[in-house]
């Protein structure tokens, strides 16, 4: 199938093609006719599979540029995300000649600059929850026309701080609104909980909580004090072009960092640093490849969309399976393949590795380093 085929206006579809995007995956199939349809829906499908397109085209393809006010508005709990979400909506509108302009909200920078874009009149606007309800509460942010609302990640979103103001979100915007809801997973709460906003939402579902298959998952047993410096040497084993270290603290974050950068090993810390421009410039560098790890904490790296990632490394493991979903749902995308490593202490491995295994069917496989390399460690036979 094409997205011509699907219903794609061509200009649409010939920006697409220029990103070399020519067909719709699985989730962006599902979802076209029921959100062009402007039913709410609530989108479940494995990283990396084309979430953020399978709404924007729809909802792109709703707006009327005649109208010059917010018509979409989309919510998503990282400044790195909204970001990434606004400069795809722009570049897509930009290379379709459609007359649709967007603009981005997010908190940690100034409200007056913020308050111009508004004043340019956005058909679409992309924001982080907190500065959303806040220039909704200035009525700032006119809500009046918004037709399509869109919570990113939502089973974080939707359990977290960041509810409150989702929820006045939209409850200022009009009550038939199109409500859509986007998730790499699915857990019963999440669900109870959109189902209380939208009772009539439809689940728009293609393989959610499934772990690619093109990954491969390794595990490492060390001590805990002795993980940066095994990161430093698994880095140099693997040959990583570009990975991801996910860690639990800054501390953490800063301590492997600062080792890393001792030995020569350029790194971008999105964890540790506060500074949105900080921020903001650790990530270009990950994504120019002039870096090629990035340290980032589960809550930095959701929903990111970085090309070419070769590698993820657990510096600290999830201690929920779909914490490893998330994280490793990093590598392998767009038909690559990759691997997962994570460094366990032993205590770890015994209470995870087999809960991983069971709950999302697949099979970690036990290394060590050996003189510079990667080897594969047998595992201890079962008791008879």
């Amino acid at each position: 199938m094409t997205f011509a085929d699907l219903g794609v206006a061509p200009d649409l579809a010939a920006a697409l093609a220029a990103q070399q995007i020519t067909e719709p995956t699985a989730i962006q199939q599902a979802a076209w006719p029921v959100l062009i349809a402007g039913r709410s829906a609530y989108l479940t499908a494995e990283t990396g599979t084309g979430k953020t397109l399978a709404y924007l085209l729809p909802l792109l393809s709703r707006i009327d540029p005649a109208l010059t006010v917010p018509q979409v508005v989309i919510a998503a709990p990282t400044h790195e995300l909204a970001v990434q979400i606004q400069r795809l909506c722009a570049e897509l509108t930009r290379t379709a000649g459609l007359p649709v302009r967007s603009a981005l909200l997010i908190g940690g920078t100034s409200v007056p600059r913020q308050l111009e874009k508004l004043k340019a009149k956005p058909h679409l606007v992309v924001g982080s929850p907190g500065r959303l309800r806040e220039l909704i509460a200035l009525r700032k942010l006119k809500m009046h026309a918004v037709a399509s609302i869109v919570v990113e990640e939502a089973d974080h979103v939707l359990a977290q701080q960041s509810l409150a103001d989702v929820q006045s979100t939209l409850q200022a915007a009009p009550r038939d609104r199109q409500l859509v809801f986007v998730s790499a997973t699915v857990t019963p709460e999440c669900t109870a909980a959109i189902e209380s906003f939208a009772p009539d939402v439809a689940m728009v579902a293609t393989r959610a909580n499934q772990v690619n298959a093109a990954i491969e998952h390794l595990y490492l047993v060390c001590e805990q004090r002795d993980k940066p410096d095994i990161l430093r040497r698994l880095l140099h084993a693997l040959g990583a072009a570009r990975a991801m270290v996910f860690v639990h603290r800054s501390e953490t974050a800063e301590v492997v960092a600062a080792k890393l950068g001792h030995h020569h090993v350029a790194v971008a810390d999105l964890h540790s640093v506060r500074l949105k421009e900080d921020r903001r410039q650790a990530m270009a560098n990950f994504r120019s490849g002039a870096v090629p790890v990035l340290i980032a904490s589960d809550v930095a790296a959701r929903g990111l969309d970085i090309a070419d990632i070769t590698h993820i490394i657990n510096l600290d493991a999830p201690s929920a399976s779909l914490g490893y979903l998330h994280r490793v749902g990093r590598t392998a995308r767009a038909g690559a393949s990759g691997q997962a490593i994570t460094l366990f202490t032993a205590e770890e491995e015994a209470r995870l590795v087999k809960r991983f295994e069971h709950e999302l069917g697949i099979s970690l496989q036990p290394v060590h380093l050996r003189e510079g390399q990667v080897r594969p460690t047998r595992r201890p036979t079962p008791d008879p």
